[in-house]
C-alpha cells in the first residue's frame, strides 16, 4: 500500500505541476514532436502572422524589442509569413526549426534553386523550403516527394528510412524490420502526430509490428517524417535507439482524393533460390489498394481527412534445415518432403481519419483515429515446416484528441489518447509436434513438423488511456533568445500476456546424416495449475516529465539543453510474491549434494544468491532516479547556416518488456514439464522425469499430464532480479553540415552504448556450484521437486560507433531532379552469441557477464543512394541503389571441444561476399537496384490518372539471409566456417515487376 500511496502522490504532484504551468507561467512556445517552429528577426514590436496556404489556419506572435520572434506548434506545410507588412512564403518541414529573418524592407522572390513549386488550392505557390541546420540532433527528413517516388517493396512508410545514414530497413520472408546501428528494432520508438507508438509487450518497437508482413500506418496518411539516430531532445521518451517522428495529412480548403491499386504475382518475378532448387515456382501474389479523401467542413475553420489501405499477400518462403544441411538426408521421408518452397498468406485492413477545427486563430482541436486488423500464417522457414506454423490475428486501435492554444508569448498542447493493440497467434494444427535435432548437439533443431509448439498460442496486448500536456515559452530574452518547452505525461495501460496454450506436446528425435531414431528421447508438454488463470494482467502506470531549452546565444551558437525523468510501476512484477512451495523447495536438501547442503547453498557456491530473486511483495521498488540529461550544440561558423559544426551527448531510458516481466507469473500457472525417456544416448536418472518410452504417450496430452499430475515435477521456475533496472543508452556525436551550392551535406561520427538489457540465464548449478561438468550444463539439477531454475538479470550491452555521411540535392520543380546519398560505416559489438538481437535468453554461459564482447550482426559498410528526374512526355523516373558488405554470422561455435569448458565459444564470422567492386575480391553481402517509372495523365480539370511500374532488384542479385556453418572440431577453427545458404531465404525480393495505377482529384 505504501507504494500505491507514493505513486498517487507523484501523480498528484505531476498534475499540480501541469496546472501550475498552465495557470501561472507567462508564455512562450517551441515545436511539438512532429510540429515545426519558425524563428528569426524582424522589425521591433510588430505582429508576425503565419497563414497556412492550404488550410487558412493562422498563428500570430509579436517581435520583441530587438526584433526576435518565434512561432511554435506549426503544422508542417507552406505558410505566408507577414511581419509588419514584410511578406515571405516558406515551407516548414516536420519536427524542424526554420530560421526566417526580415532584414529587408520587402522580401525578394526566391531564386529558382531556392524555390519549390507546390500546387495548393489550384494556385502555384513558390515557397522557400527552410532546412533545419542549427540543431544538435543527428537526423534526416523524408519528404512527401521521396515517399511518392522512391521505389518501394511494400507500402510500409518506414521503408524510406533506409535512405538515412545509420538506418537499415529489410524485408525477410515478407516481414519488415527497421534497425538503427547495433541495437535491436525494439529499442526504437515511432511518434505519429507526437504520439509514441511503443510496444510495451513485444520486441518490435512499434505496437502491431511484431512478426508481421503488415504496415504500421496507412502510407497515404503520412505527410512527411524525420528520422533521428541520436541526440534527440528531452521530449522524446521510451527510447534508446532511433526516433521516427511523422506528421499525418490533414484536409484542406479544397476537396482532394486519391484511389490506387498495385499488383504482382509469381509470373512477373524471378524464382527464389528454393524454387530454383526444386525446379518449380510456388504460386504467390501481392495486392495493395486503397483510397484517401480530404476537404473542408467549414472553409478556413474545419477540415476532414480519411484513408483506407488494404493488403493481401501470399509470400513465398523457403523451409530449410535449422542446422547443418548434411542432416537433411537423415530425416524421415515425411519430414524431408516438407523442406523447400512454401507460402505465407496474409491480409490487412488499415483505416485512419482526422478532423480538425479552429474555432479561433488561437485554438486548434484535432481528433484522430486509427484501426488496423490483420490475419496471417507465420512461423514457417528456417527449421520449421508449414505443418508447424501458426495463425495470427493482429489488431491495433489508437484514438487521440488534442487541443492547442497559442498566445503571443506562449503555446500549450493538451492531449488525451487511448490505445488497444493485441497480438493473438494460435497453432494452425492440433496434435503432436515432432522436433528433429542434430545428434550430439544441445537440442539443435533441424526441423519441426506436425503441430506448432504450445508457445505458438499467445494473447499479448496493451490498452488504456494517457494524458499529456506540453507548454512552451517562446523567445525569452536573457543572454540571447530562449525557447523553453516543458511537459508531463501520465499513462495507465493494462498489459496482458498469455505465454502458451494447453495443447500440442513436442516429441524430440535424434537425427544423423544417416537416419533418425525411431523413438523420441524426450517430450515437452504444457501443464496448467487447476483453478488458476494462465493469463497475466496488470495496470502499468507511467509518469514522465521534461524541460528543454533551445537557446540561441547569438547568430553563431545554438545550445539544446534538456533533461527528462521517467517513472514506471508494473504491479504484477513489483507486487509479485514468490510461491511458498518454491521457496521451501529452494531451501530444502539438494538431493544431489552431501547431506545437509540445501539447494540454495549449491546455488550460492555457483555465485547465485537466490535471495536476490525471491520476492515477498515488498522488496521490489521501481527505479526513481531515471534522469536523462541531454546536451547539444550547433555552431554556425559564418552565421549564414552554410557551415555548421554540431555535436551532443545524452542519456535515454527505454523500458523492460512485459513479455519477460510476466513470466514469473505465467510459468508458475502454465508450465512446460519435460519428460526424458531412458535412452543410451541421453543419460538420465530413472525417476518421475526419466522413464521408459511407451507408444501410448503419443495418444494424447492427457496421458502425458497424468505422469506429473498433482505434482510440480518438471515445472520450470522463472525468477527475476529484485533489483530491476531500466535499459538505457548513452549517446555522443560530433559532425559538420555544409551547404555547397544546391547540395546539403553532413558528416557525423556518433557513438551509442546501451546497457542493462534484461536477459534470462540458466540458474541451475551442480552441487559443487559449477556450471559445466564433463562438457555438460546442469539441466538435470533443477529445484528439488520442480524443474529448471531460470533467472533474469540486467546485463545485455551493445557498443556501436558509426560514421554517417549524407549528401542531398533536393528535388525542385525548376531543376527537375534530385539525389540523395547515404553512407554508413559501422563498428558494433555486443555480449551475446545469437544472430537475433531481440533474443533475451543466454544459456551458454553461467551468467551474461561471462559472455565476451564480439562483433554484432551488422554490415561494416553500407551505401544507399536515390535519384529522381522528370523525363520527357510527362514521365517521372526514380532509382534506388543499395550496396552493403556481408552481415556477420553470430553463433555459439562448437569447435573447441578441447579447451572450452562447454565445447563452444561465442563467435562472429563474416561470410565471403558476392559481386566484385572494381578490381578486388567479392565484397558485397547485399546488392540491390530498384527502378520505377510513372506516367501521369490529365483527364479533366483537377482529375488526373497515373500508371507506375516498379522493377525491384533489376539484376536479380541473390541477397542471401541464411547461413551454412561448419566451425571445425578439436580446437581447430575452420576459417571458412560460414557461407551463405545457396538454397535458403533471401533479404527483400528476387527480381519483381509491380504495376500500380491510380486516380487523383
Amino acid at each position: 500500500m505504501a507504494r500505491k500511496h507514493a505513486l498517487s502522490l507523484q501523480i498528484s504532484l505531476a498534475l499540480a505541476a501541469l496546472a501550475a504551468t498552465a495557470t501561472f507561467l507567462p508564455s512562450v512556445a517551441w515545436s511539438q514532436t512532429s510540429d515545426a517552429t519558425l524563428r528569426g528577426r524582424g522589425p521591433a514590436n510588430v505582429e508576425v502572422v503565419a497563414k497556412n496556404v492550404a488550410t487558412g489556419s493562422t498563428r500570430r506572435t509579436r517581435t520583441d524589442k530587438d526584433g526576435s520572434y518565434a512561432l511554435v506548434g506549426l503544422t508542417p506545410g507552406t505558410y505566408q509569413i507577414d511581419a509588419g507588412g514584410n511578406q515571405k512564403t516558406v515551407t516548414l518541414t516536420v519536427a524542424s526549426v526554420g530560421t526566417l529573418n526580415f532584414t529587408e524592407p520587402a522580401a525578394p522572390a526566391p531564386t529558382a534553386a531556392e524555390a519549390n513549386a507546390q500546387n495548393l488550392n489550384a494556385i502555384t505557390v513558390n515557397a522557400t523550403t527552410l532546412a533545419e541546420v542549427t540543431t544538435s540532433e543527428v537526423g534526416t527528413s523524408i519528404s512527401q516527394h521521396q515517399i511518392a517516388t522512391v521505389p518501394q517493396i511494400t507500402r510500409n512508410f518506414l521503408e524510406f528510412a533506409d535512405i538515412v545514414p545509420g538506418m537499415v530497413f529489410t524485408v525477410k520472408n515478407g516481414q519488415t524490420n527497421l534497425q538503427s546501428g547495433g541495437q535491436a528494432s525494439g529499442a526504437m520508438n515511432v511518434y505519429i502526430d507526437g504520439v509514441g507508438q511503443k510496444n510495451y509487450i513485444l520486441s518490435s518497437g512499434v505496437s502491431g509490428q511484431f512478426n508481421t508482413q503488415g504496415n504500421p500506418f496507412p502510407q497515404l496518411a503520412i505527410s512527411e517524417y524525420k528520422v533521428i539516430t541520436s541526440n534527440y531532445k528531452a521530449e522524446y521518451d521510451q527510447i534508446s535507439s532511433a526516433a521516427v517522428t511523422a506528421e499525418t495529412k490533414s484536409g484542406t480548403n479544397e476537396f482532394h482524393g486519391e484511389v490506387f491499386g498495385n499488383y504482382t504475382n509469381q509470373s512477373v518475378r524471378a524464382r527464389t533460390p528454393a524454387e530454383e532448387d526444386s525446379g518449380k515456382k510456388i504460386p504467390s501474389h501481392n495486392k495493395e489498394y486503397g483510397f484517401a479523401l480530404g476537404g473542408p467542413i467549414i472553409q478556413d475553420k474545419a477540415h476532414f481527412f480519411a484513408t483506407y489501405e488494404g493488403k493481401e499477400f501470399d509470400q513465398p518462403i523457403s523451409v530449410i534445415p535449422g542446422g547443418p544441411s548434411t542432416y537433411t538426408a537423415g530425416l524421415p521421408a515425411s519430414a524431408r518432403a516438407q523442406l523447400g518452397a512454401a507460402s505465407q498468406p496474409f491480409k490487412e485492413n488499415l483505416y485512419f481519419a482526422k478532423i480538425d477545427w479552429e474555432p479561433t486563430d488561437r485554438d486548434r482541436i484535432e481528433v484522430t483515429g486509427k484501426y488496423r486488423d490483420e490475419t496471417a500464417v507465420s512461423g514457417i522457414g528456417t527449421g520449421t515446416a508449414a505443418s508447424a506454423s501458426y495463425s495470427t490475428k493482429n489488431t491495433d486501435k489508437r484514438y487521440v484528441i488534442r487541443w492547442d492554444h497559442s498566445a503571443d508569448a506562449w503555446f500549450n498542447r493538451l492531449q488525451a489518447t487511448y490505445e488497444n493493440a493485441f497480438y493473438t497467434p494460435t497453432a494452425t494444427n492440433l496434435g503432436n509436434g515432432y522436433v528433429y535435432t542434430a545428434f550430439g548437439s544441445n537440442d539443435q533443431q533441424i526441423l519441426a513438423t506436425g503441430a506448432a509448439s504450445p508457445l505458438a498460442s499467445q494473447n499479448k496486448g496493451q490498452k488504456g488511456p494517457s494524458l499529456q500536456d506540453d507548454f512552451t515559452f517562446n523567445n525569452i530574452e536573457w543572454h540571447g533568445d530562449h525557447v523553453i518547452k516543458m511537459g508531463a505525461k501520465i499513462k495507465w495501460v493494462r498489459l496482458t500476456a498469455q505465454d502458451a496454450g494447453e495443447f500440442n506436446p513436442q516429441f524430440f528425435f535424434d537425427t544423423t546424416p544417416d537416419g533418425t531414431a525411431t523413438t523420441p528421447y524426450k517430450v515437452l508438454f504444457p501443464l496448467s495449475t487447476p483453478g488458476m488463470s494462465p493469463v497475466a494482467s496488470t495496470i502499468d502506470r507511467q509518469i514522465g516529465a521534461y524541460i528543454q531549452d533551445d537557446w540561441k546565444v547569438d547568430d553563431h551558437l545554438t545550445l539544446n539543453l534538456g533533461v527528462r525523468w521517467d517513472y514506471e510501476v508494473t504491479p504484477s512484477y513489483h507486487d509479485f510474491v514468490t510461491p511458498a512451495g518454491v521457496v521451501a523447495a529452494i531451501n530444502s536438501q539438494d538431493p544431489a549434494a552431501p547431506t545437509g547442503q540445501t539447494y540454495a547453498q549449491s546455488l550460492a557456491l555457483g555465485g547465485v544468491n537466490v535471495n536476490d530473486y525471491i520476492s515477498n511483495g515488498h522488496n521490489r521498488h521501481p527505479p526513481r532516479y531515471n534522469f536523462q540529461p541531454r546536451f547539444g550544440f550547433a555552431y554556425d561558423i559564418n552565421g549564414d547556416e552554410e557551415h555548421v559544426i554540431h555535436g551532443g551527448a545524452g542519456r535515454s531510458y527505454d523500458r523492460d518488456l512485459y513479455q519477460i516481466l510476466q513470466l514469473e507469473q505465467t510459468k508458475s500457472v502454465l508450465s512446460q514439464p519435460t519428460i526424458n525417456f531412458i535412452n543410451a544416448n541421453h543419460a538420465c536418472t530413472p525417476g518421475p522425469t526419466c522413464i521408459p518410452w511407451d507408444p501410448v504417450y503419443l495418444t494424447g496430452l492427457n496421458t502425458l499430464q497424468a505422469l506429473v499430475a498433482s505434482s510440480n515435477t518438471g515445472k520450470e521456475v522463472d525468477m527475476i532480479t529484485n533489483n530491476l533496472k531500466t535499459p538505457y543508452s548513452d549517446q555522443i556525436s560530433l559532425g559538420m553540415r555544409n551547404k555547397i551550392g544546391e547540395w546539403n551535406t553532413d558528416v557525423t561520427v556518433q557513438s551509442v552504448k546501451s546497457f542493462d538489457g534484461l536477459v534470462f540465464q540458466l540458474g541451475n548449478r551442480y552441487p559443487d556450484g559449477s556450471f559445466w561438468k564433463n562438457k555438460s550444463q546442469p539441466w538435470g539439477n533443477g529445484i528439488p521437486g520442480y524443474g529448471s531454475l531460470i533467472i533474469a538479470d540486467n546485463g545485455l550491452k551493445t557498443k556501436t560507433t558509426q560514421v554517417l555521411v549524407s549528401a542531398e540535392k533536393p528535388y525542385t520543380a525548376e531543376s527537375h531532379w534530385g539525389v540523395t546519398v547515404a553512407y554508413t560505416y559501422t563498428k558494433s559489438r555486443f555480449n551475446h552469441d545469437t544472430q537475433d538481437l531481440t533474443d533475451q535468453y543466454a544459456f551458454d554461459a553461467a551468467t551474461i557477464h561471462d559472455y565476451p564482447f564480439i562483433p554484432g550482426p551488422t554490415a561494416k559498410h553500407r551505401l544507399v543512394t536515390t535519384g529522381t528526374v522528370d523525363g520527357p512526355w510527362g514521365l517521372l523516373f526514380a532509382a534506388k541503389l543499395t550496396l552493403a558488405t556481408p552481415t556477420a554470422s553470430v553463433n555459439n561455435a562448437c569447435y573447441d571441444a578441447v579447451n572450452s569448458p562447454n565445447g563452444c565459444v561465442p563467435l562472429t564470422v563474416v561470410p565471403p561476399g558476392t559481386g566484385k567492386f572494381l578490381v578486388g575480391g567479392k565484397v558485397f553481402g547485399y546488392r540491390d537496384l530498384d527502378l520505377q517509372v510513372t506516367k501521369n495523365f490529365k483527364v479533366w480539370d483537377n482529375l488526373s490518372a497515373y500508371v507506375r511500374l516498379d522493377v525491384l532488384n533489376v539484376f536479380n542479385w541473390k541477397n542471401y539471409n541464411d547461413y551454412l556453418t561448419d566451425f571445425g572440431s578439436n580446437g581447430v577453427l575452420n576459417r571458412n566456417s560460414v557461407v551463405y545458404n545457396p538454397v535458403g531465404n533471401i533479404i527483400d525480393v528476387p527480381r519483381t515487376l509491380k504495376l500500380t495505377a491510380g486516380i487523383r482529384f
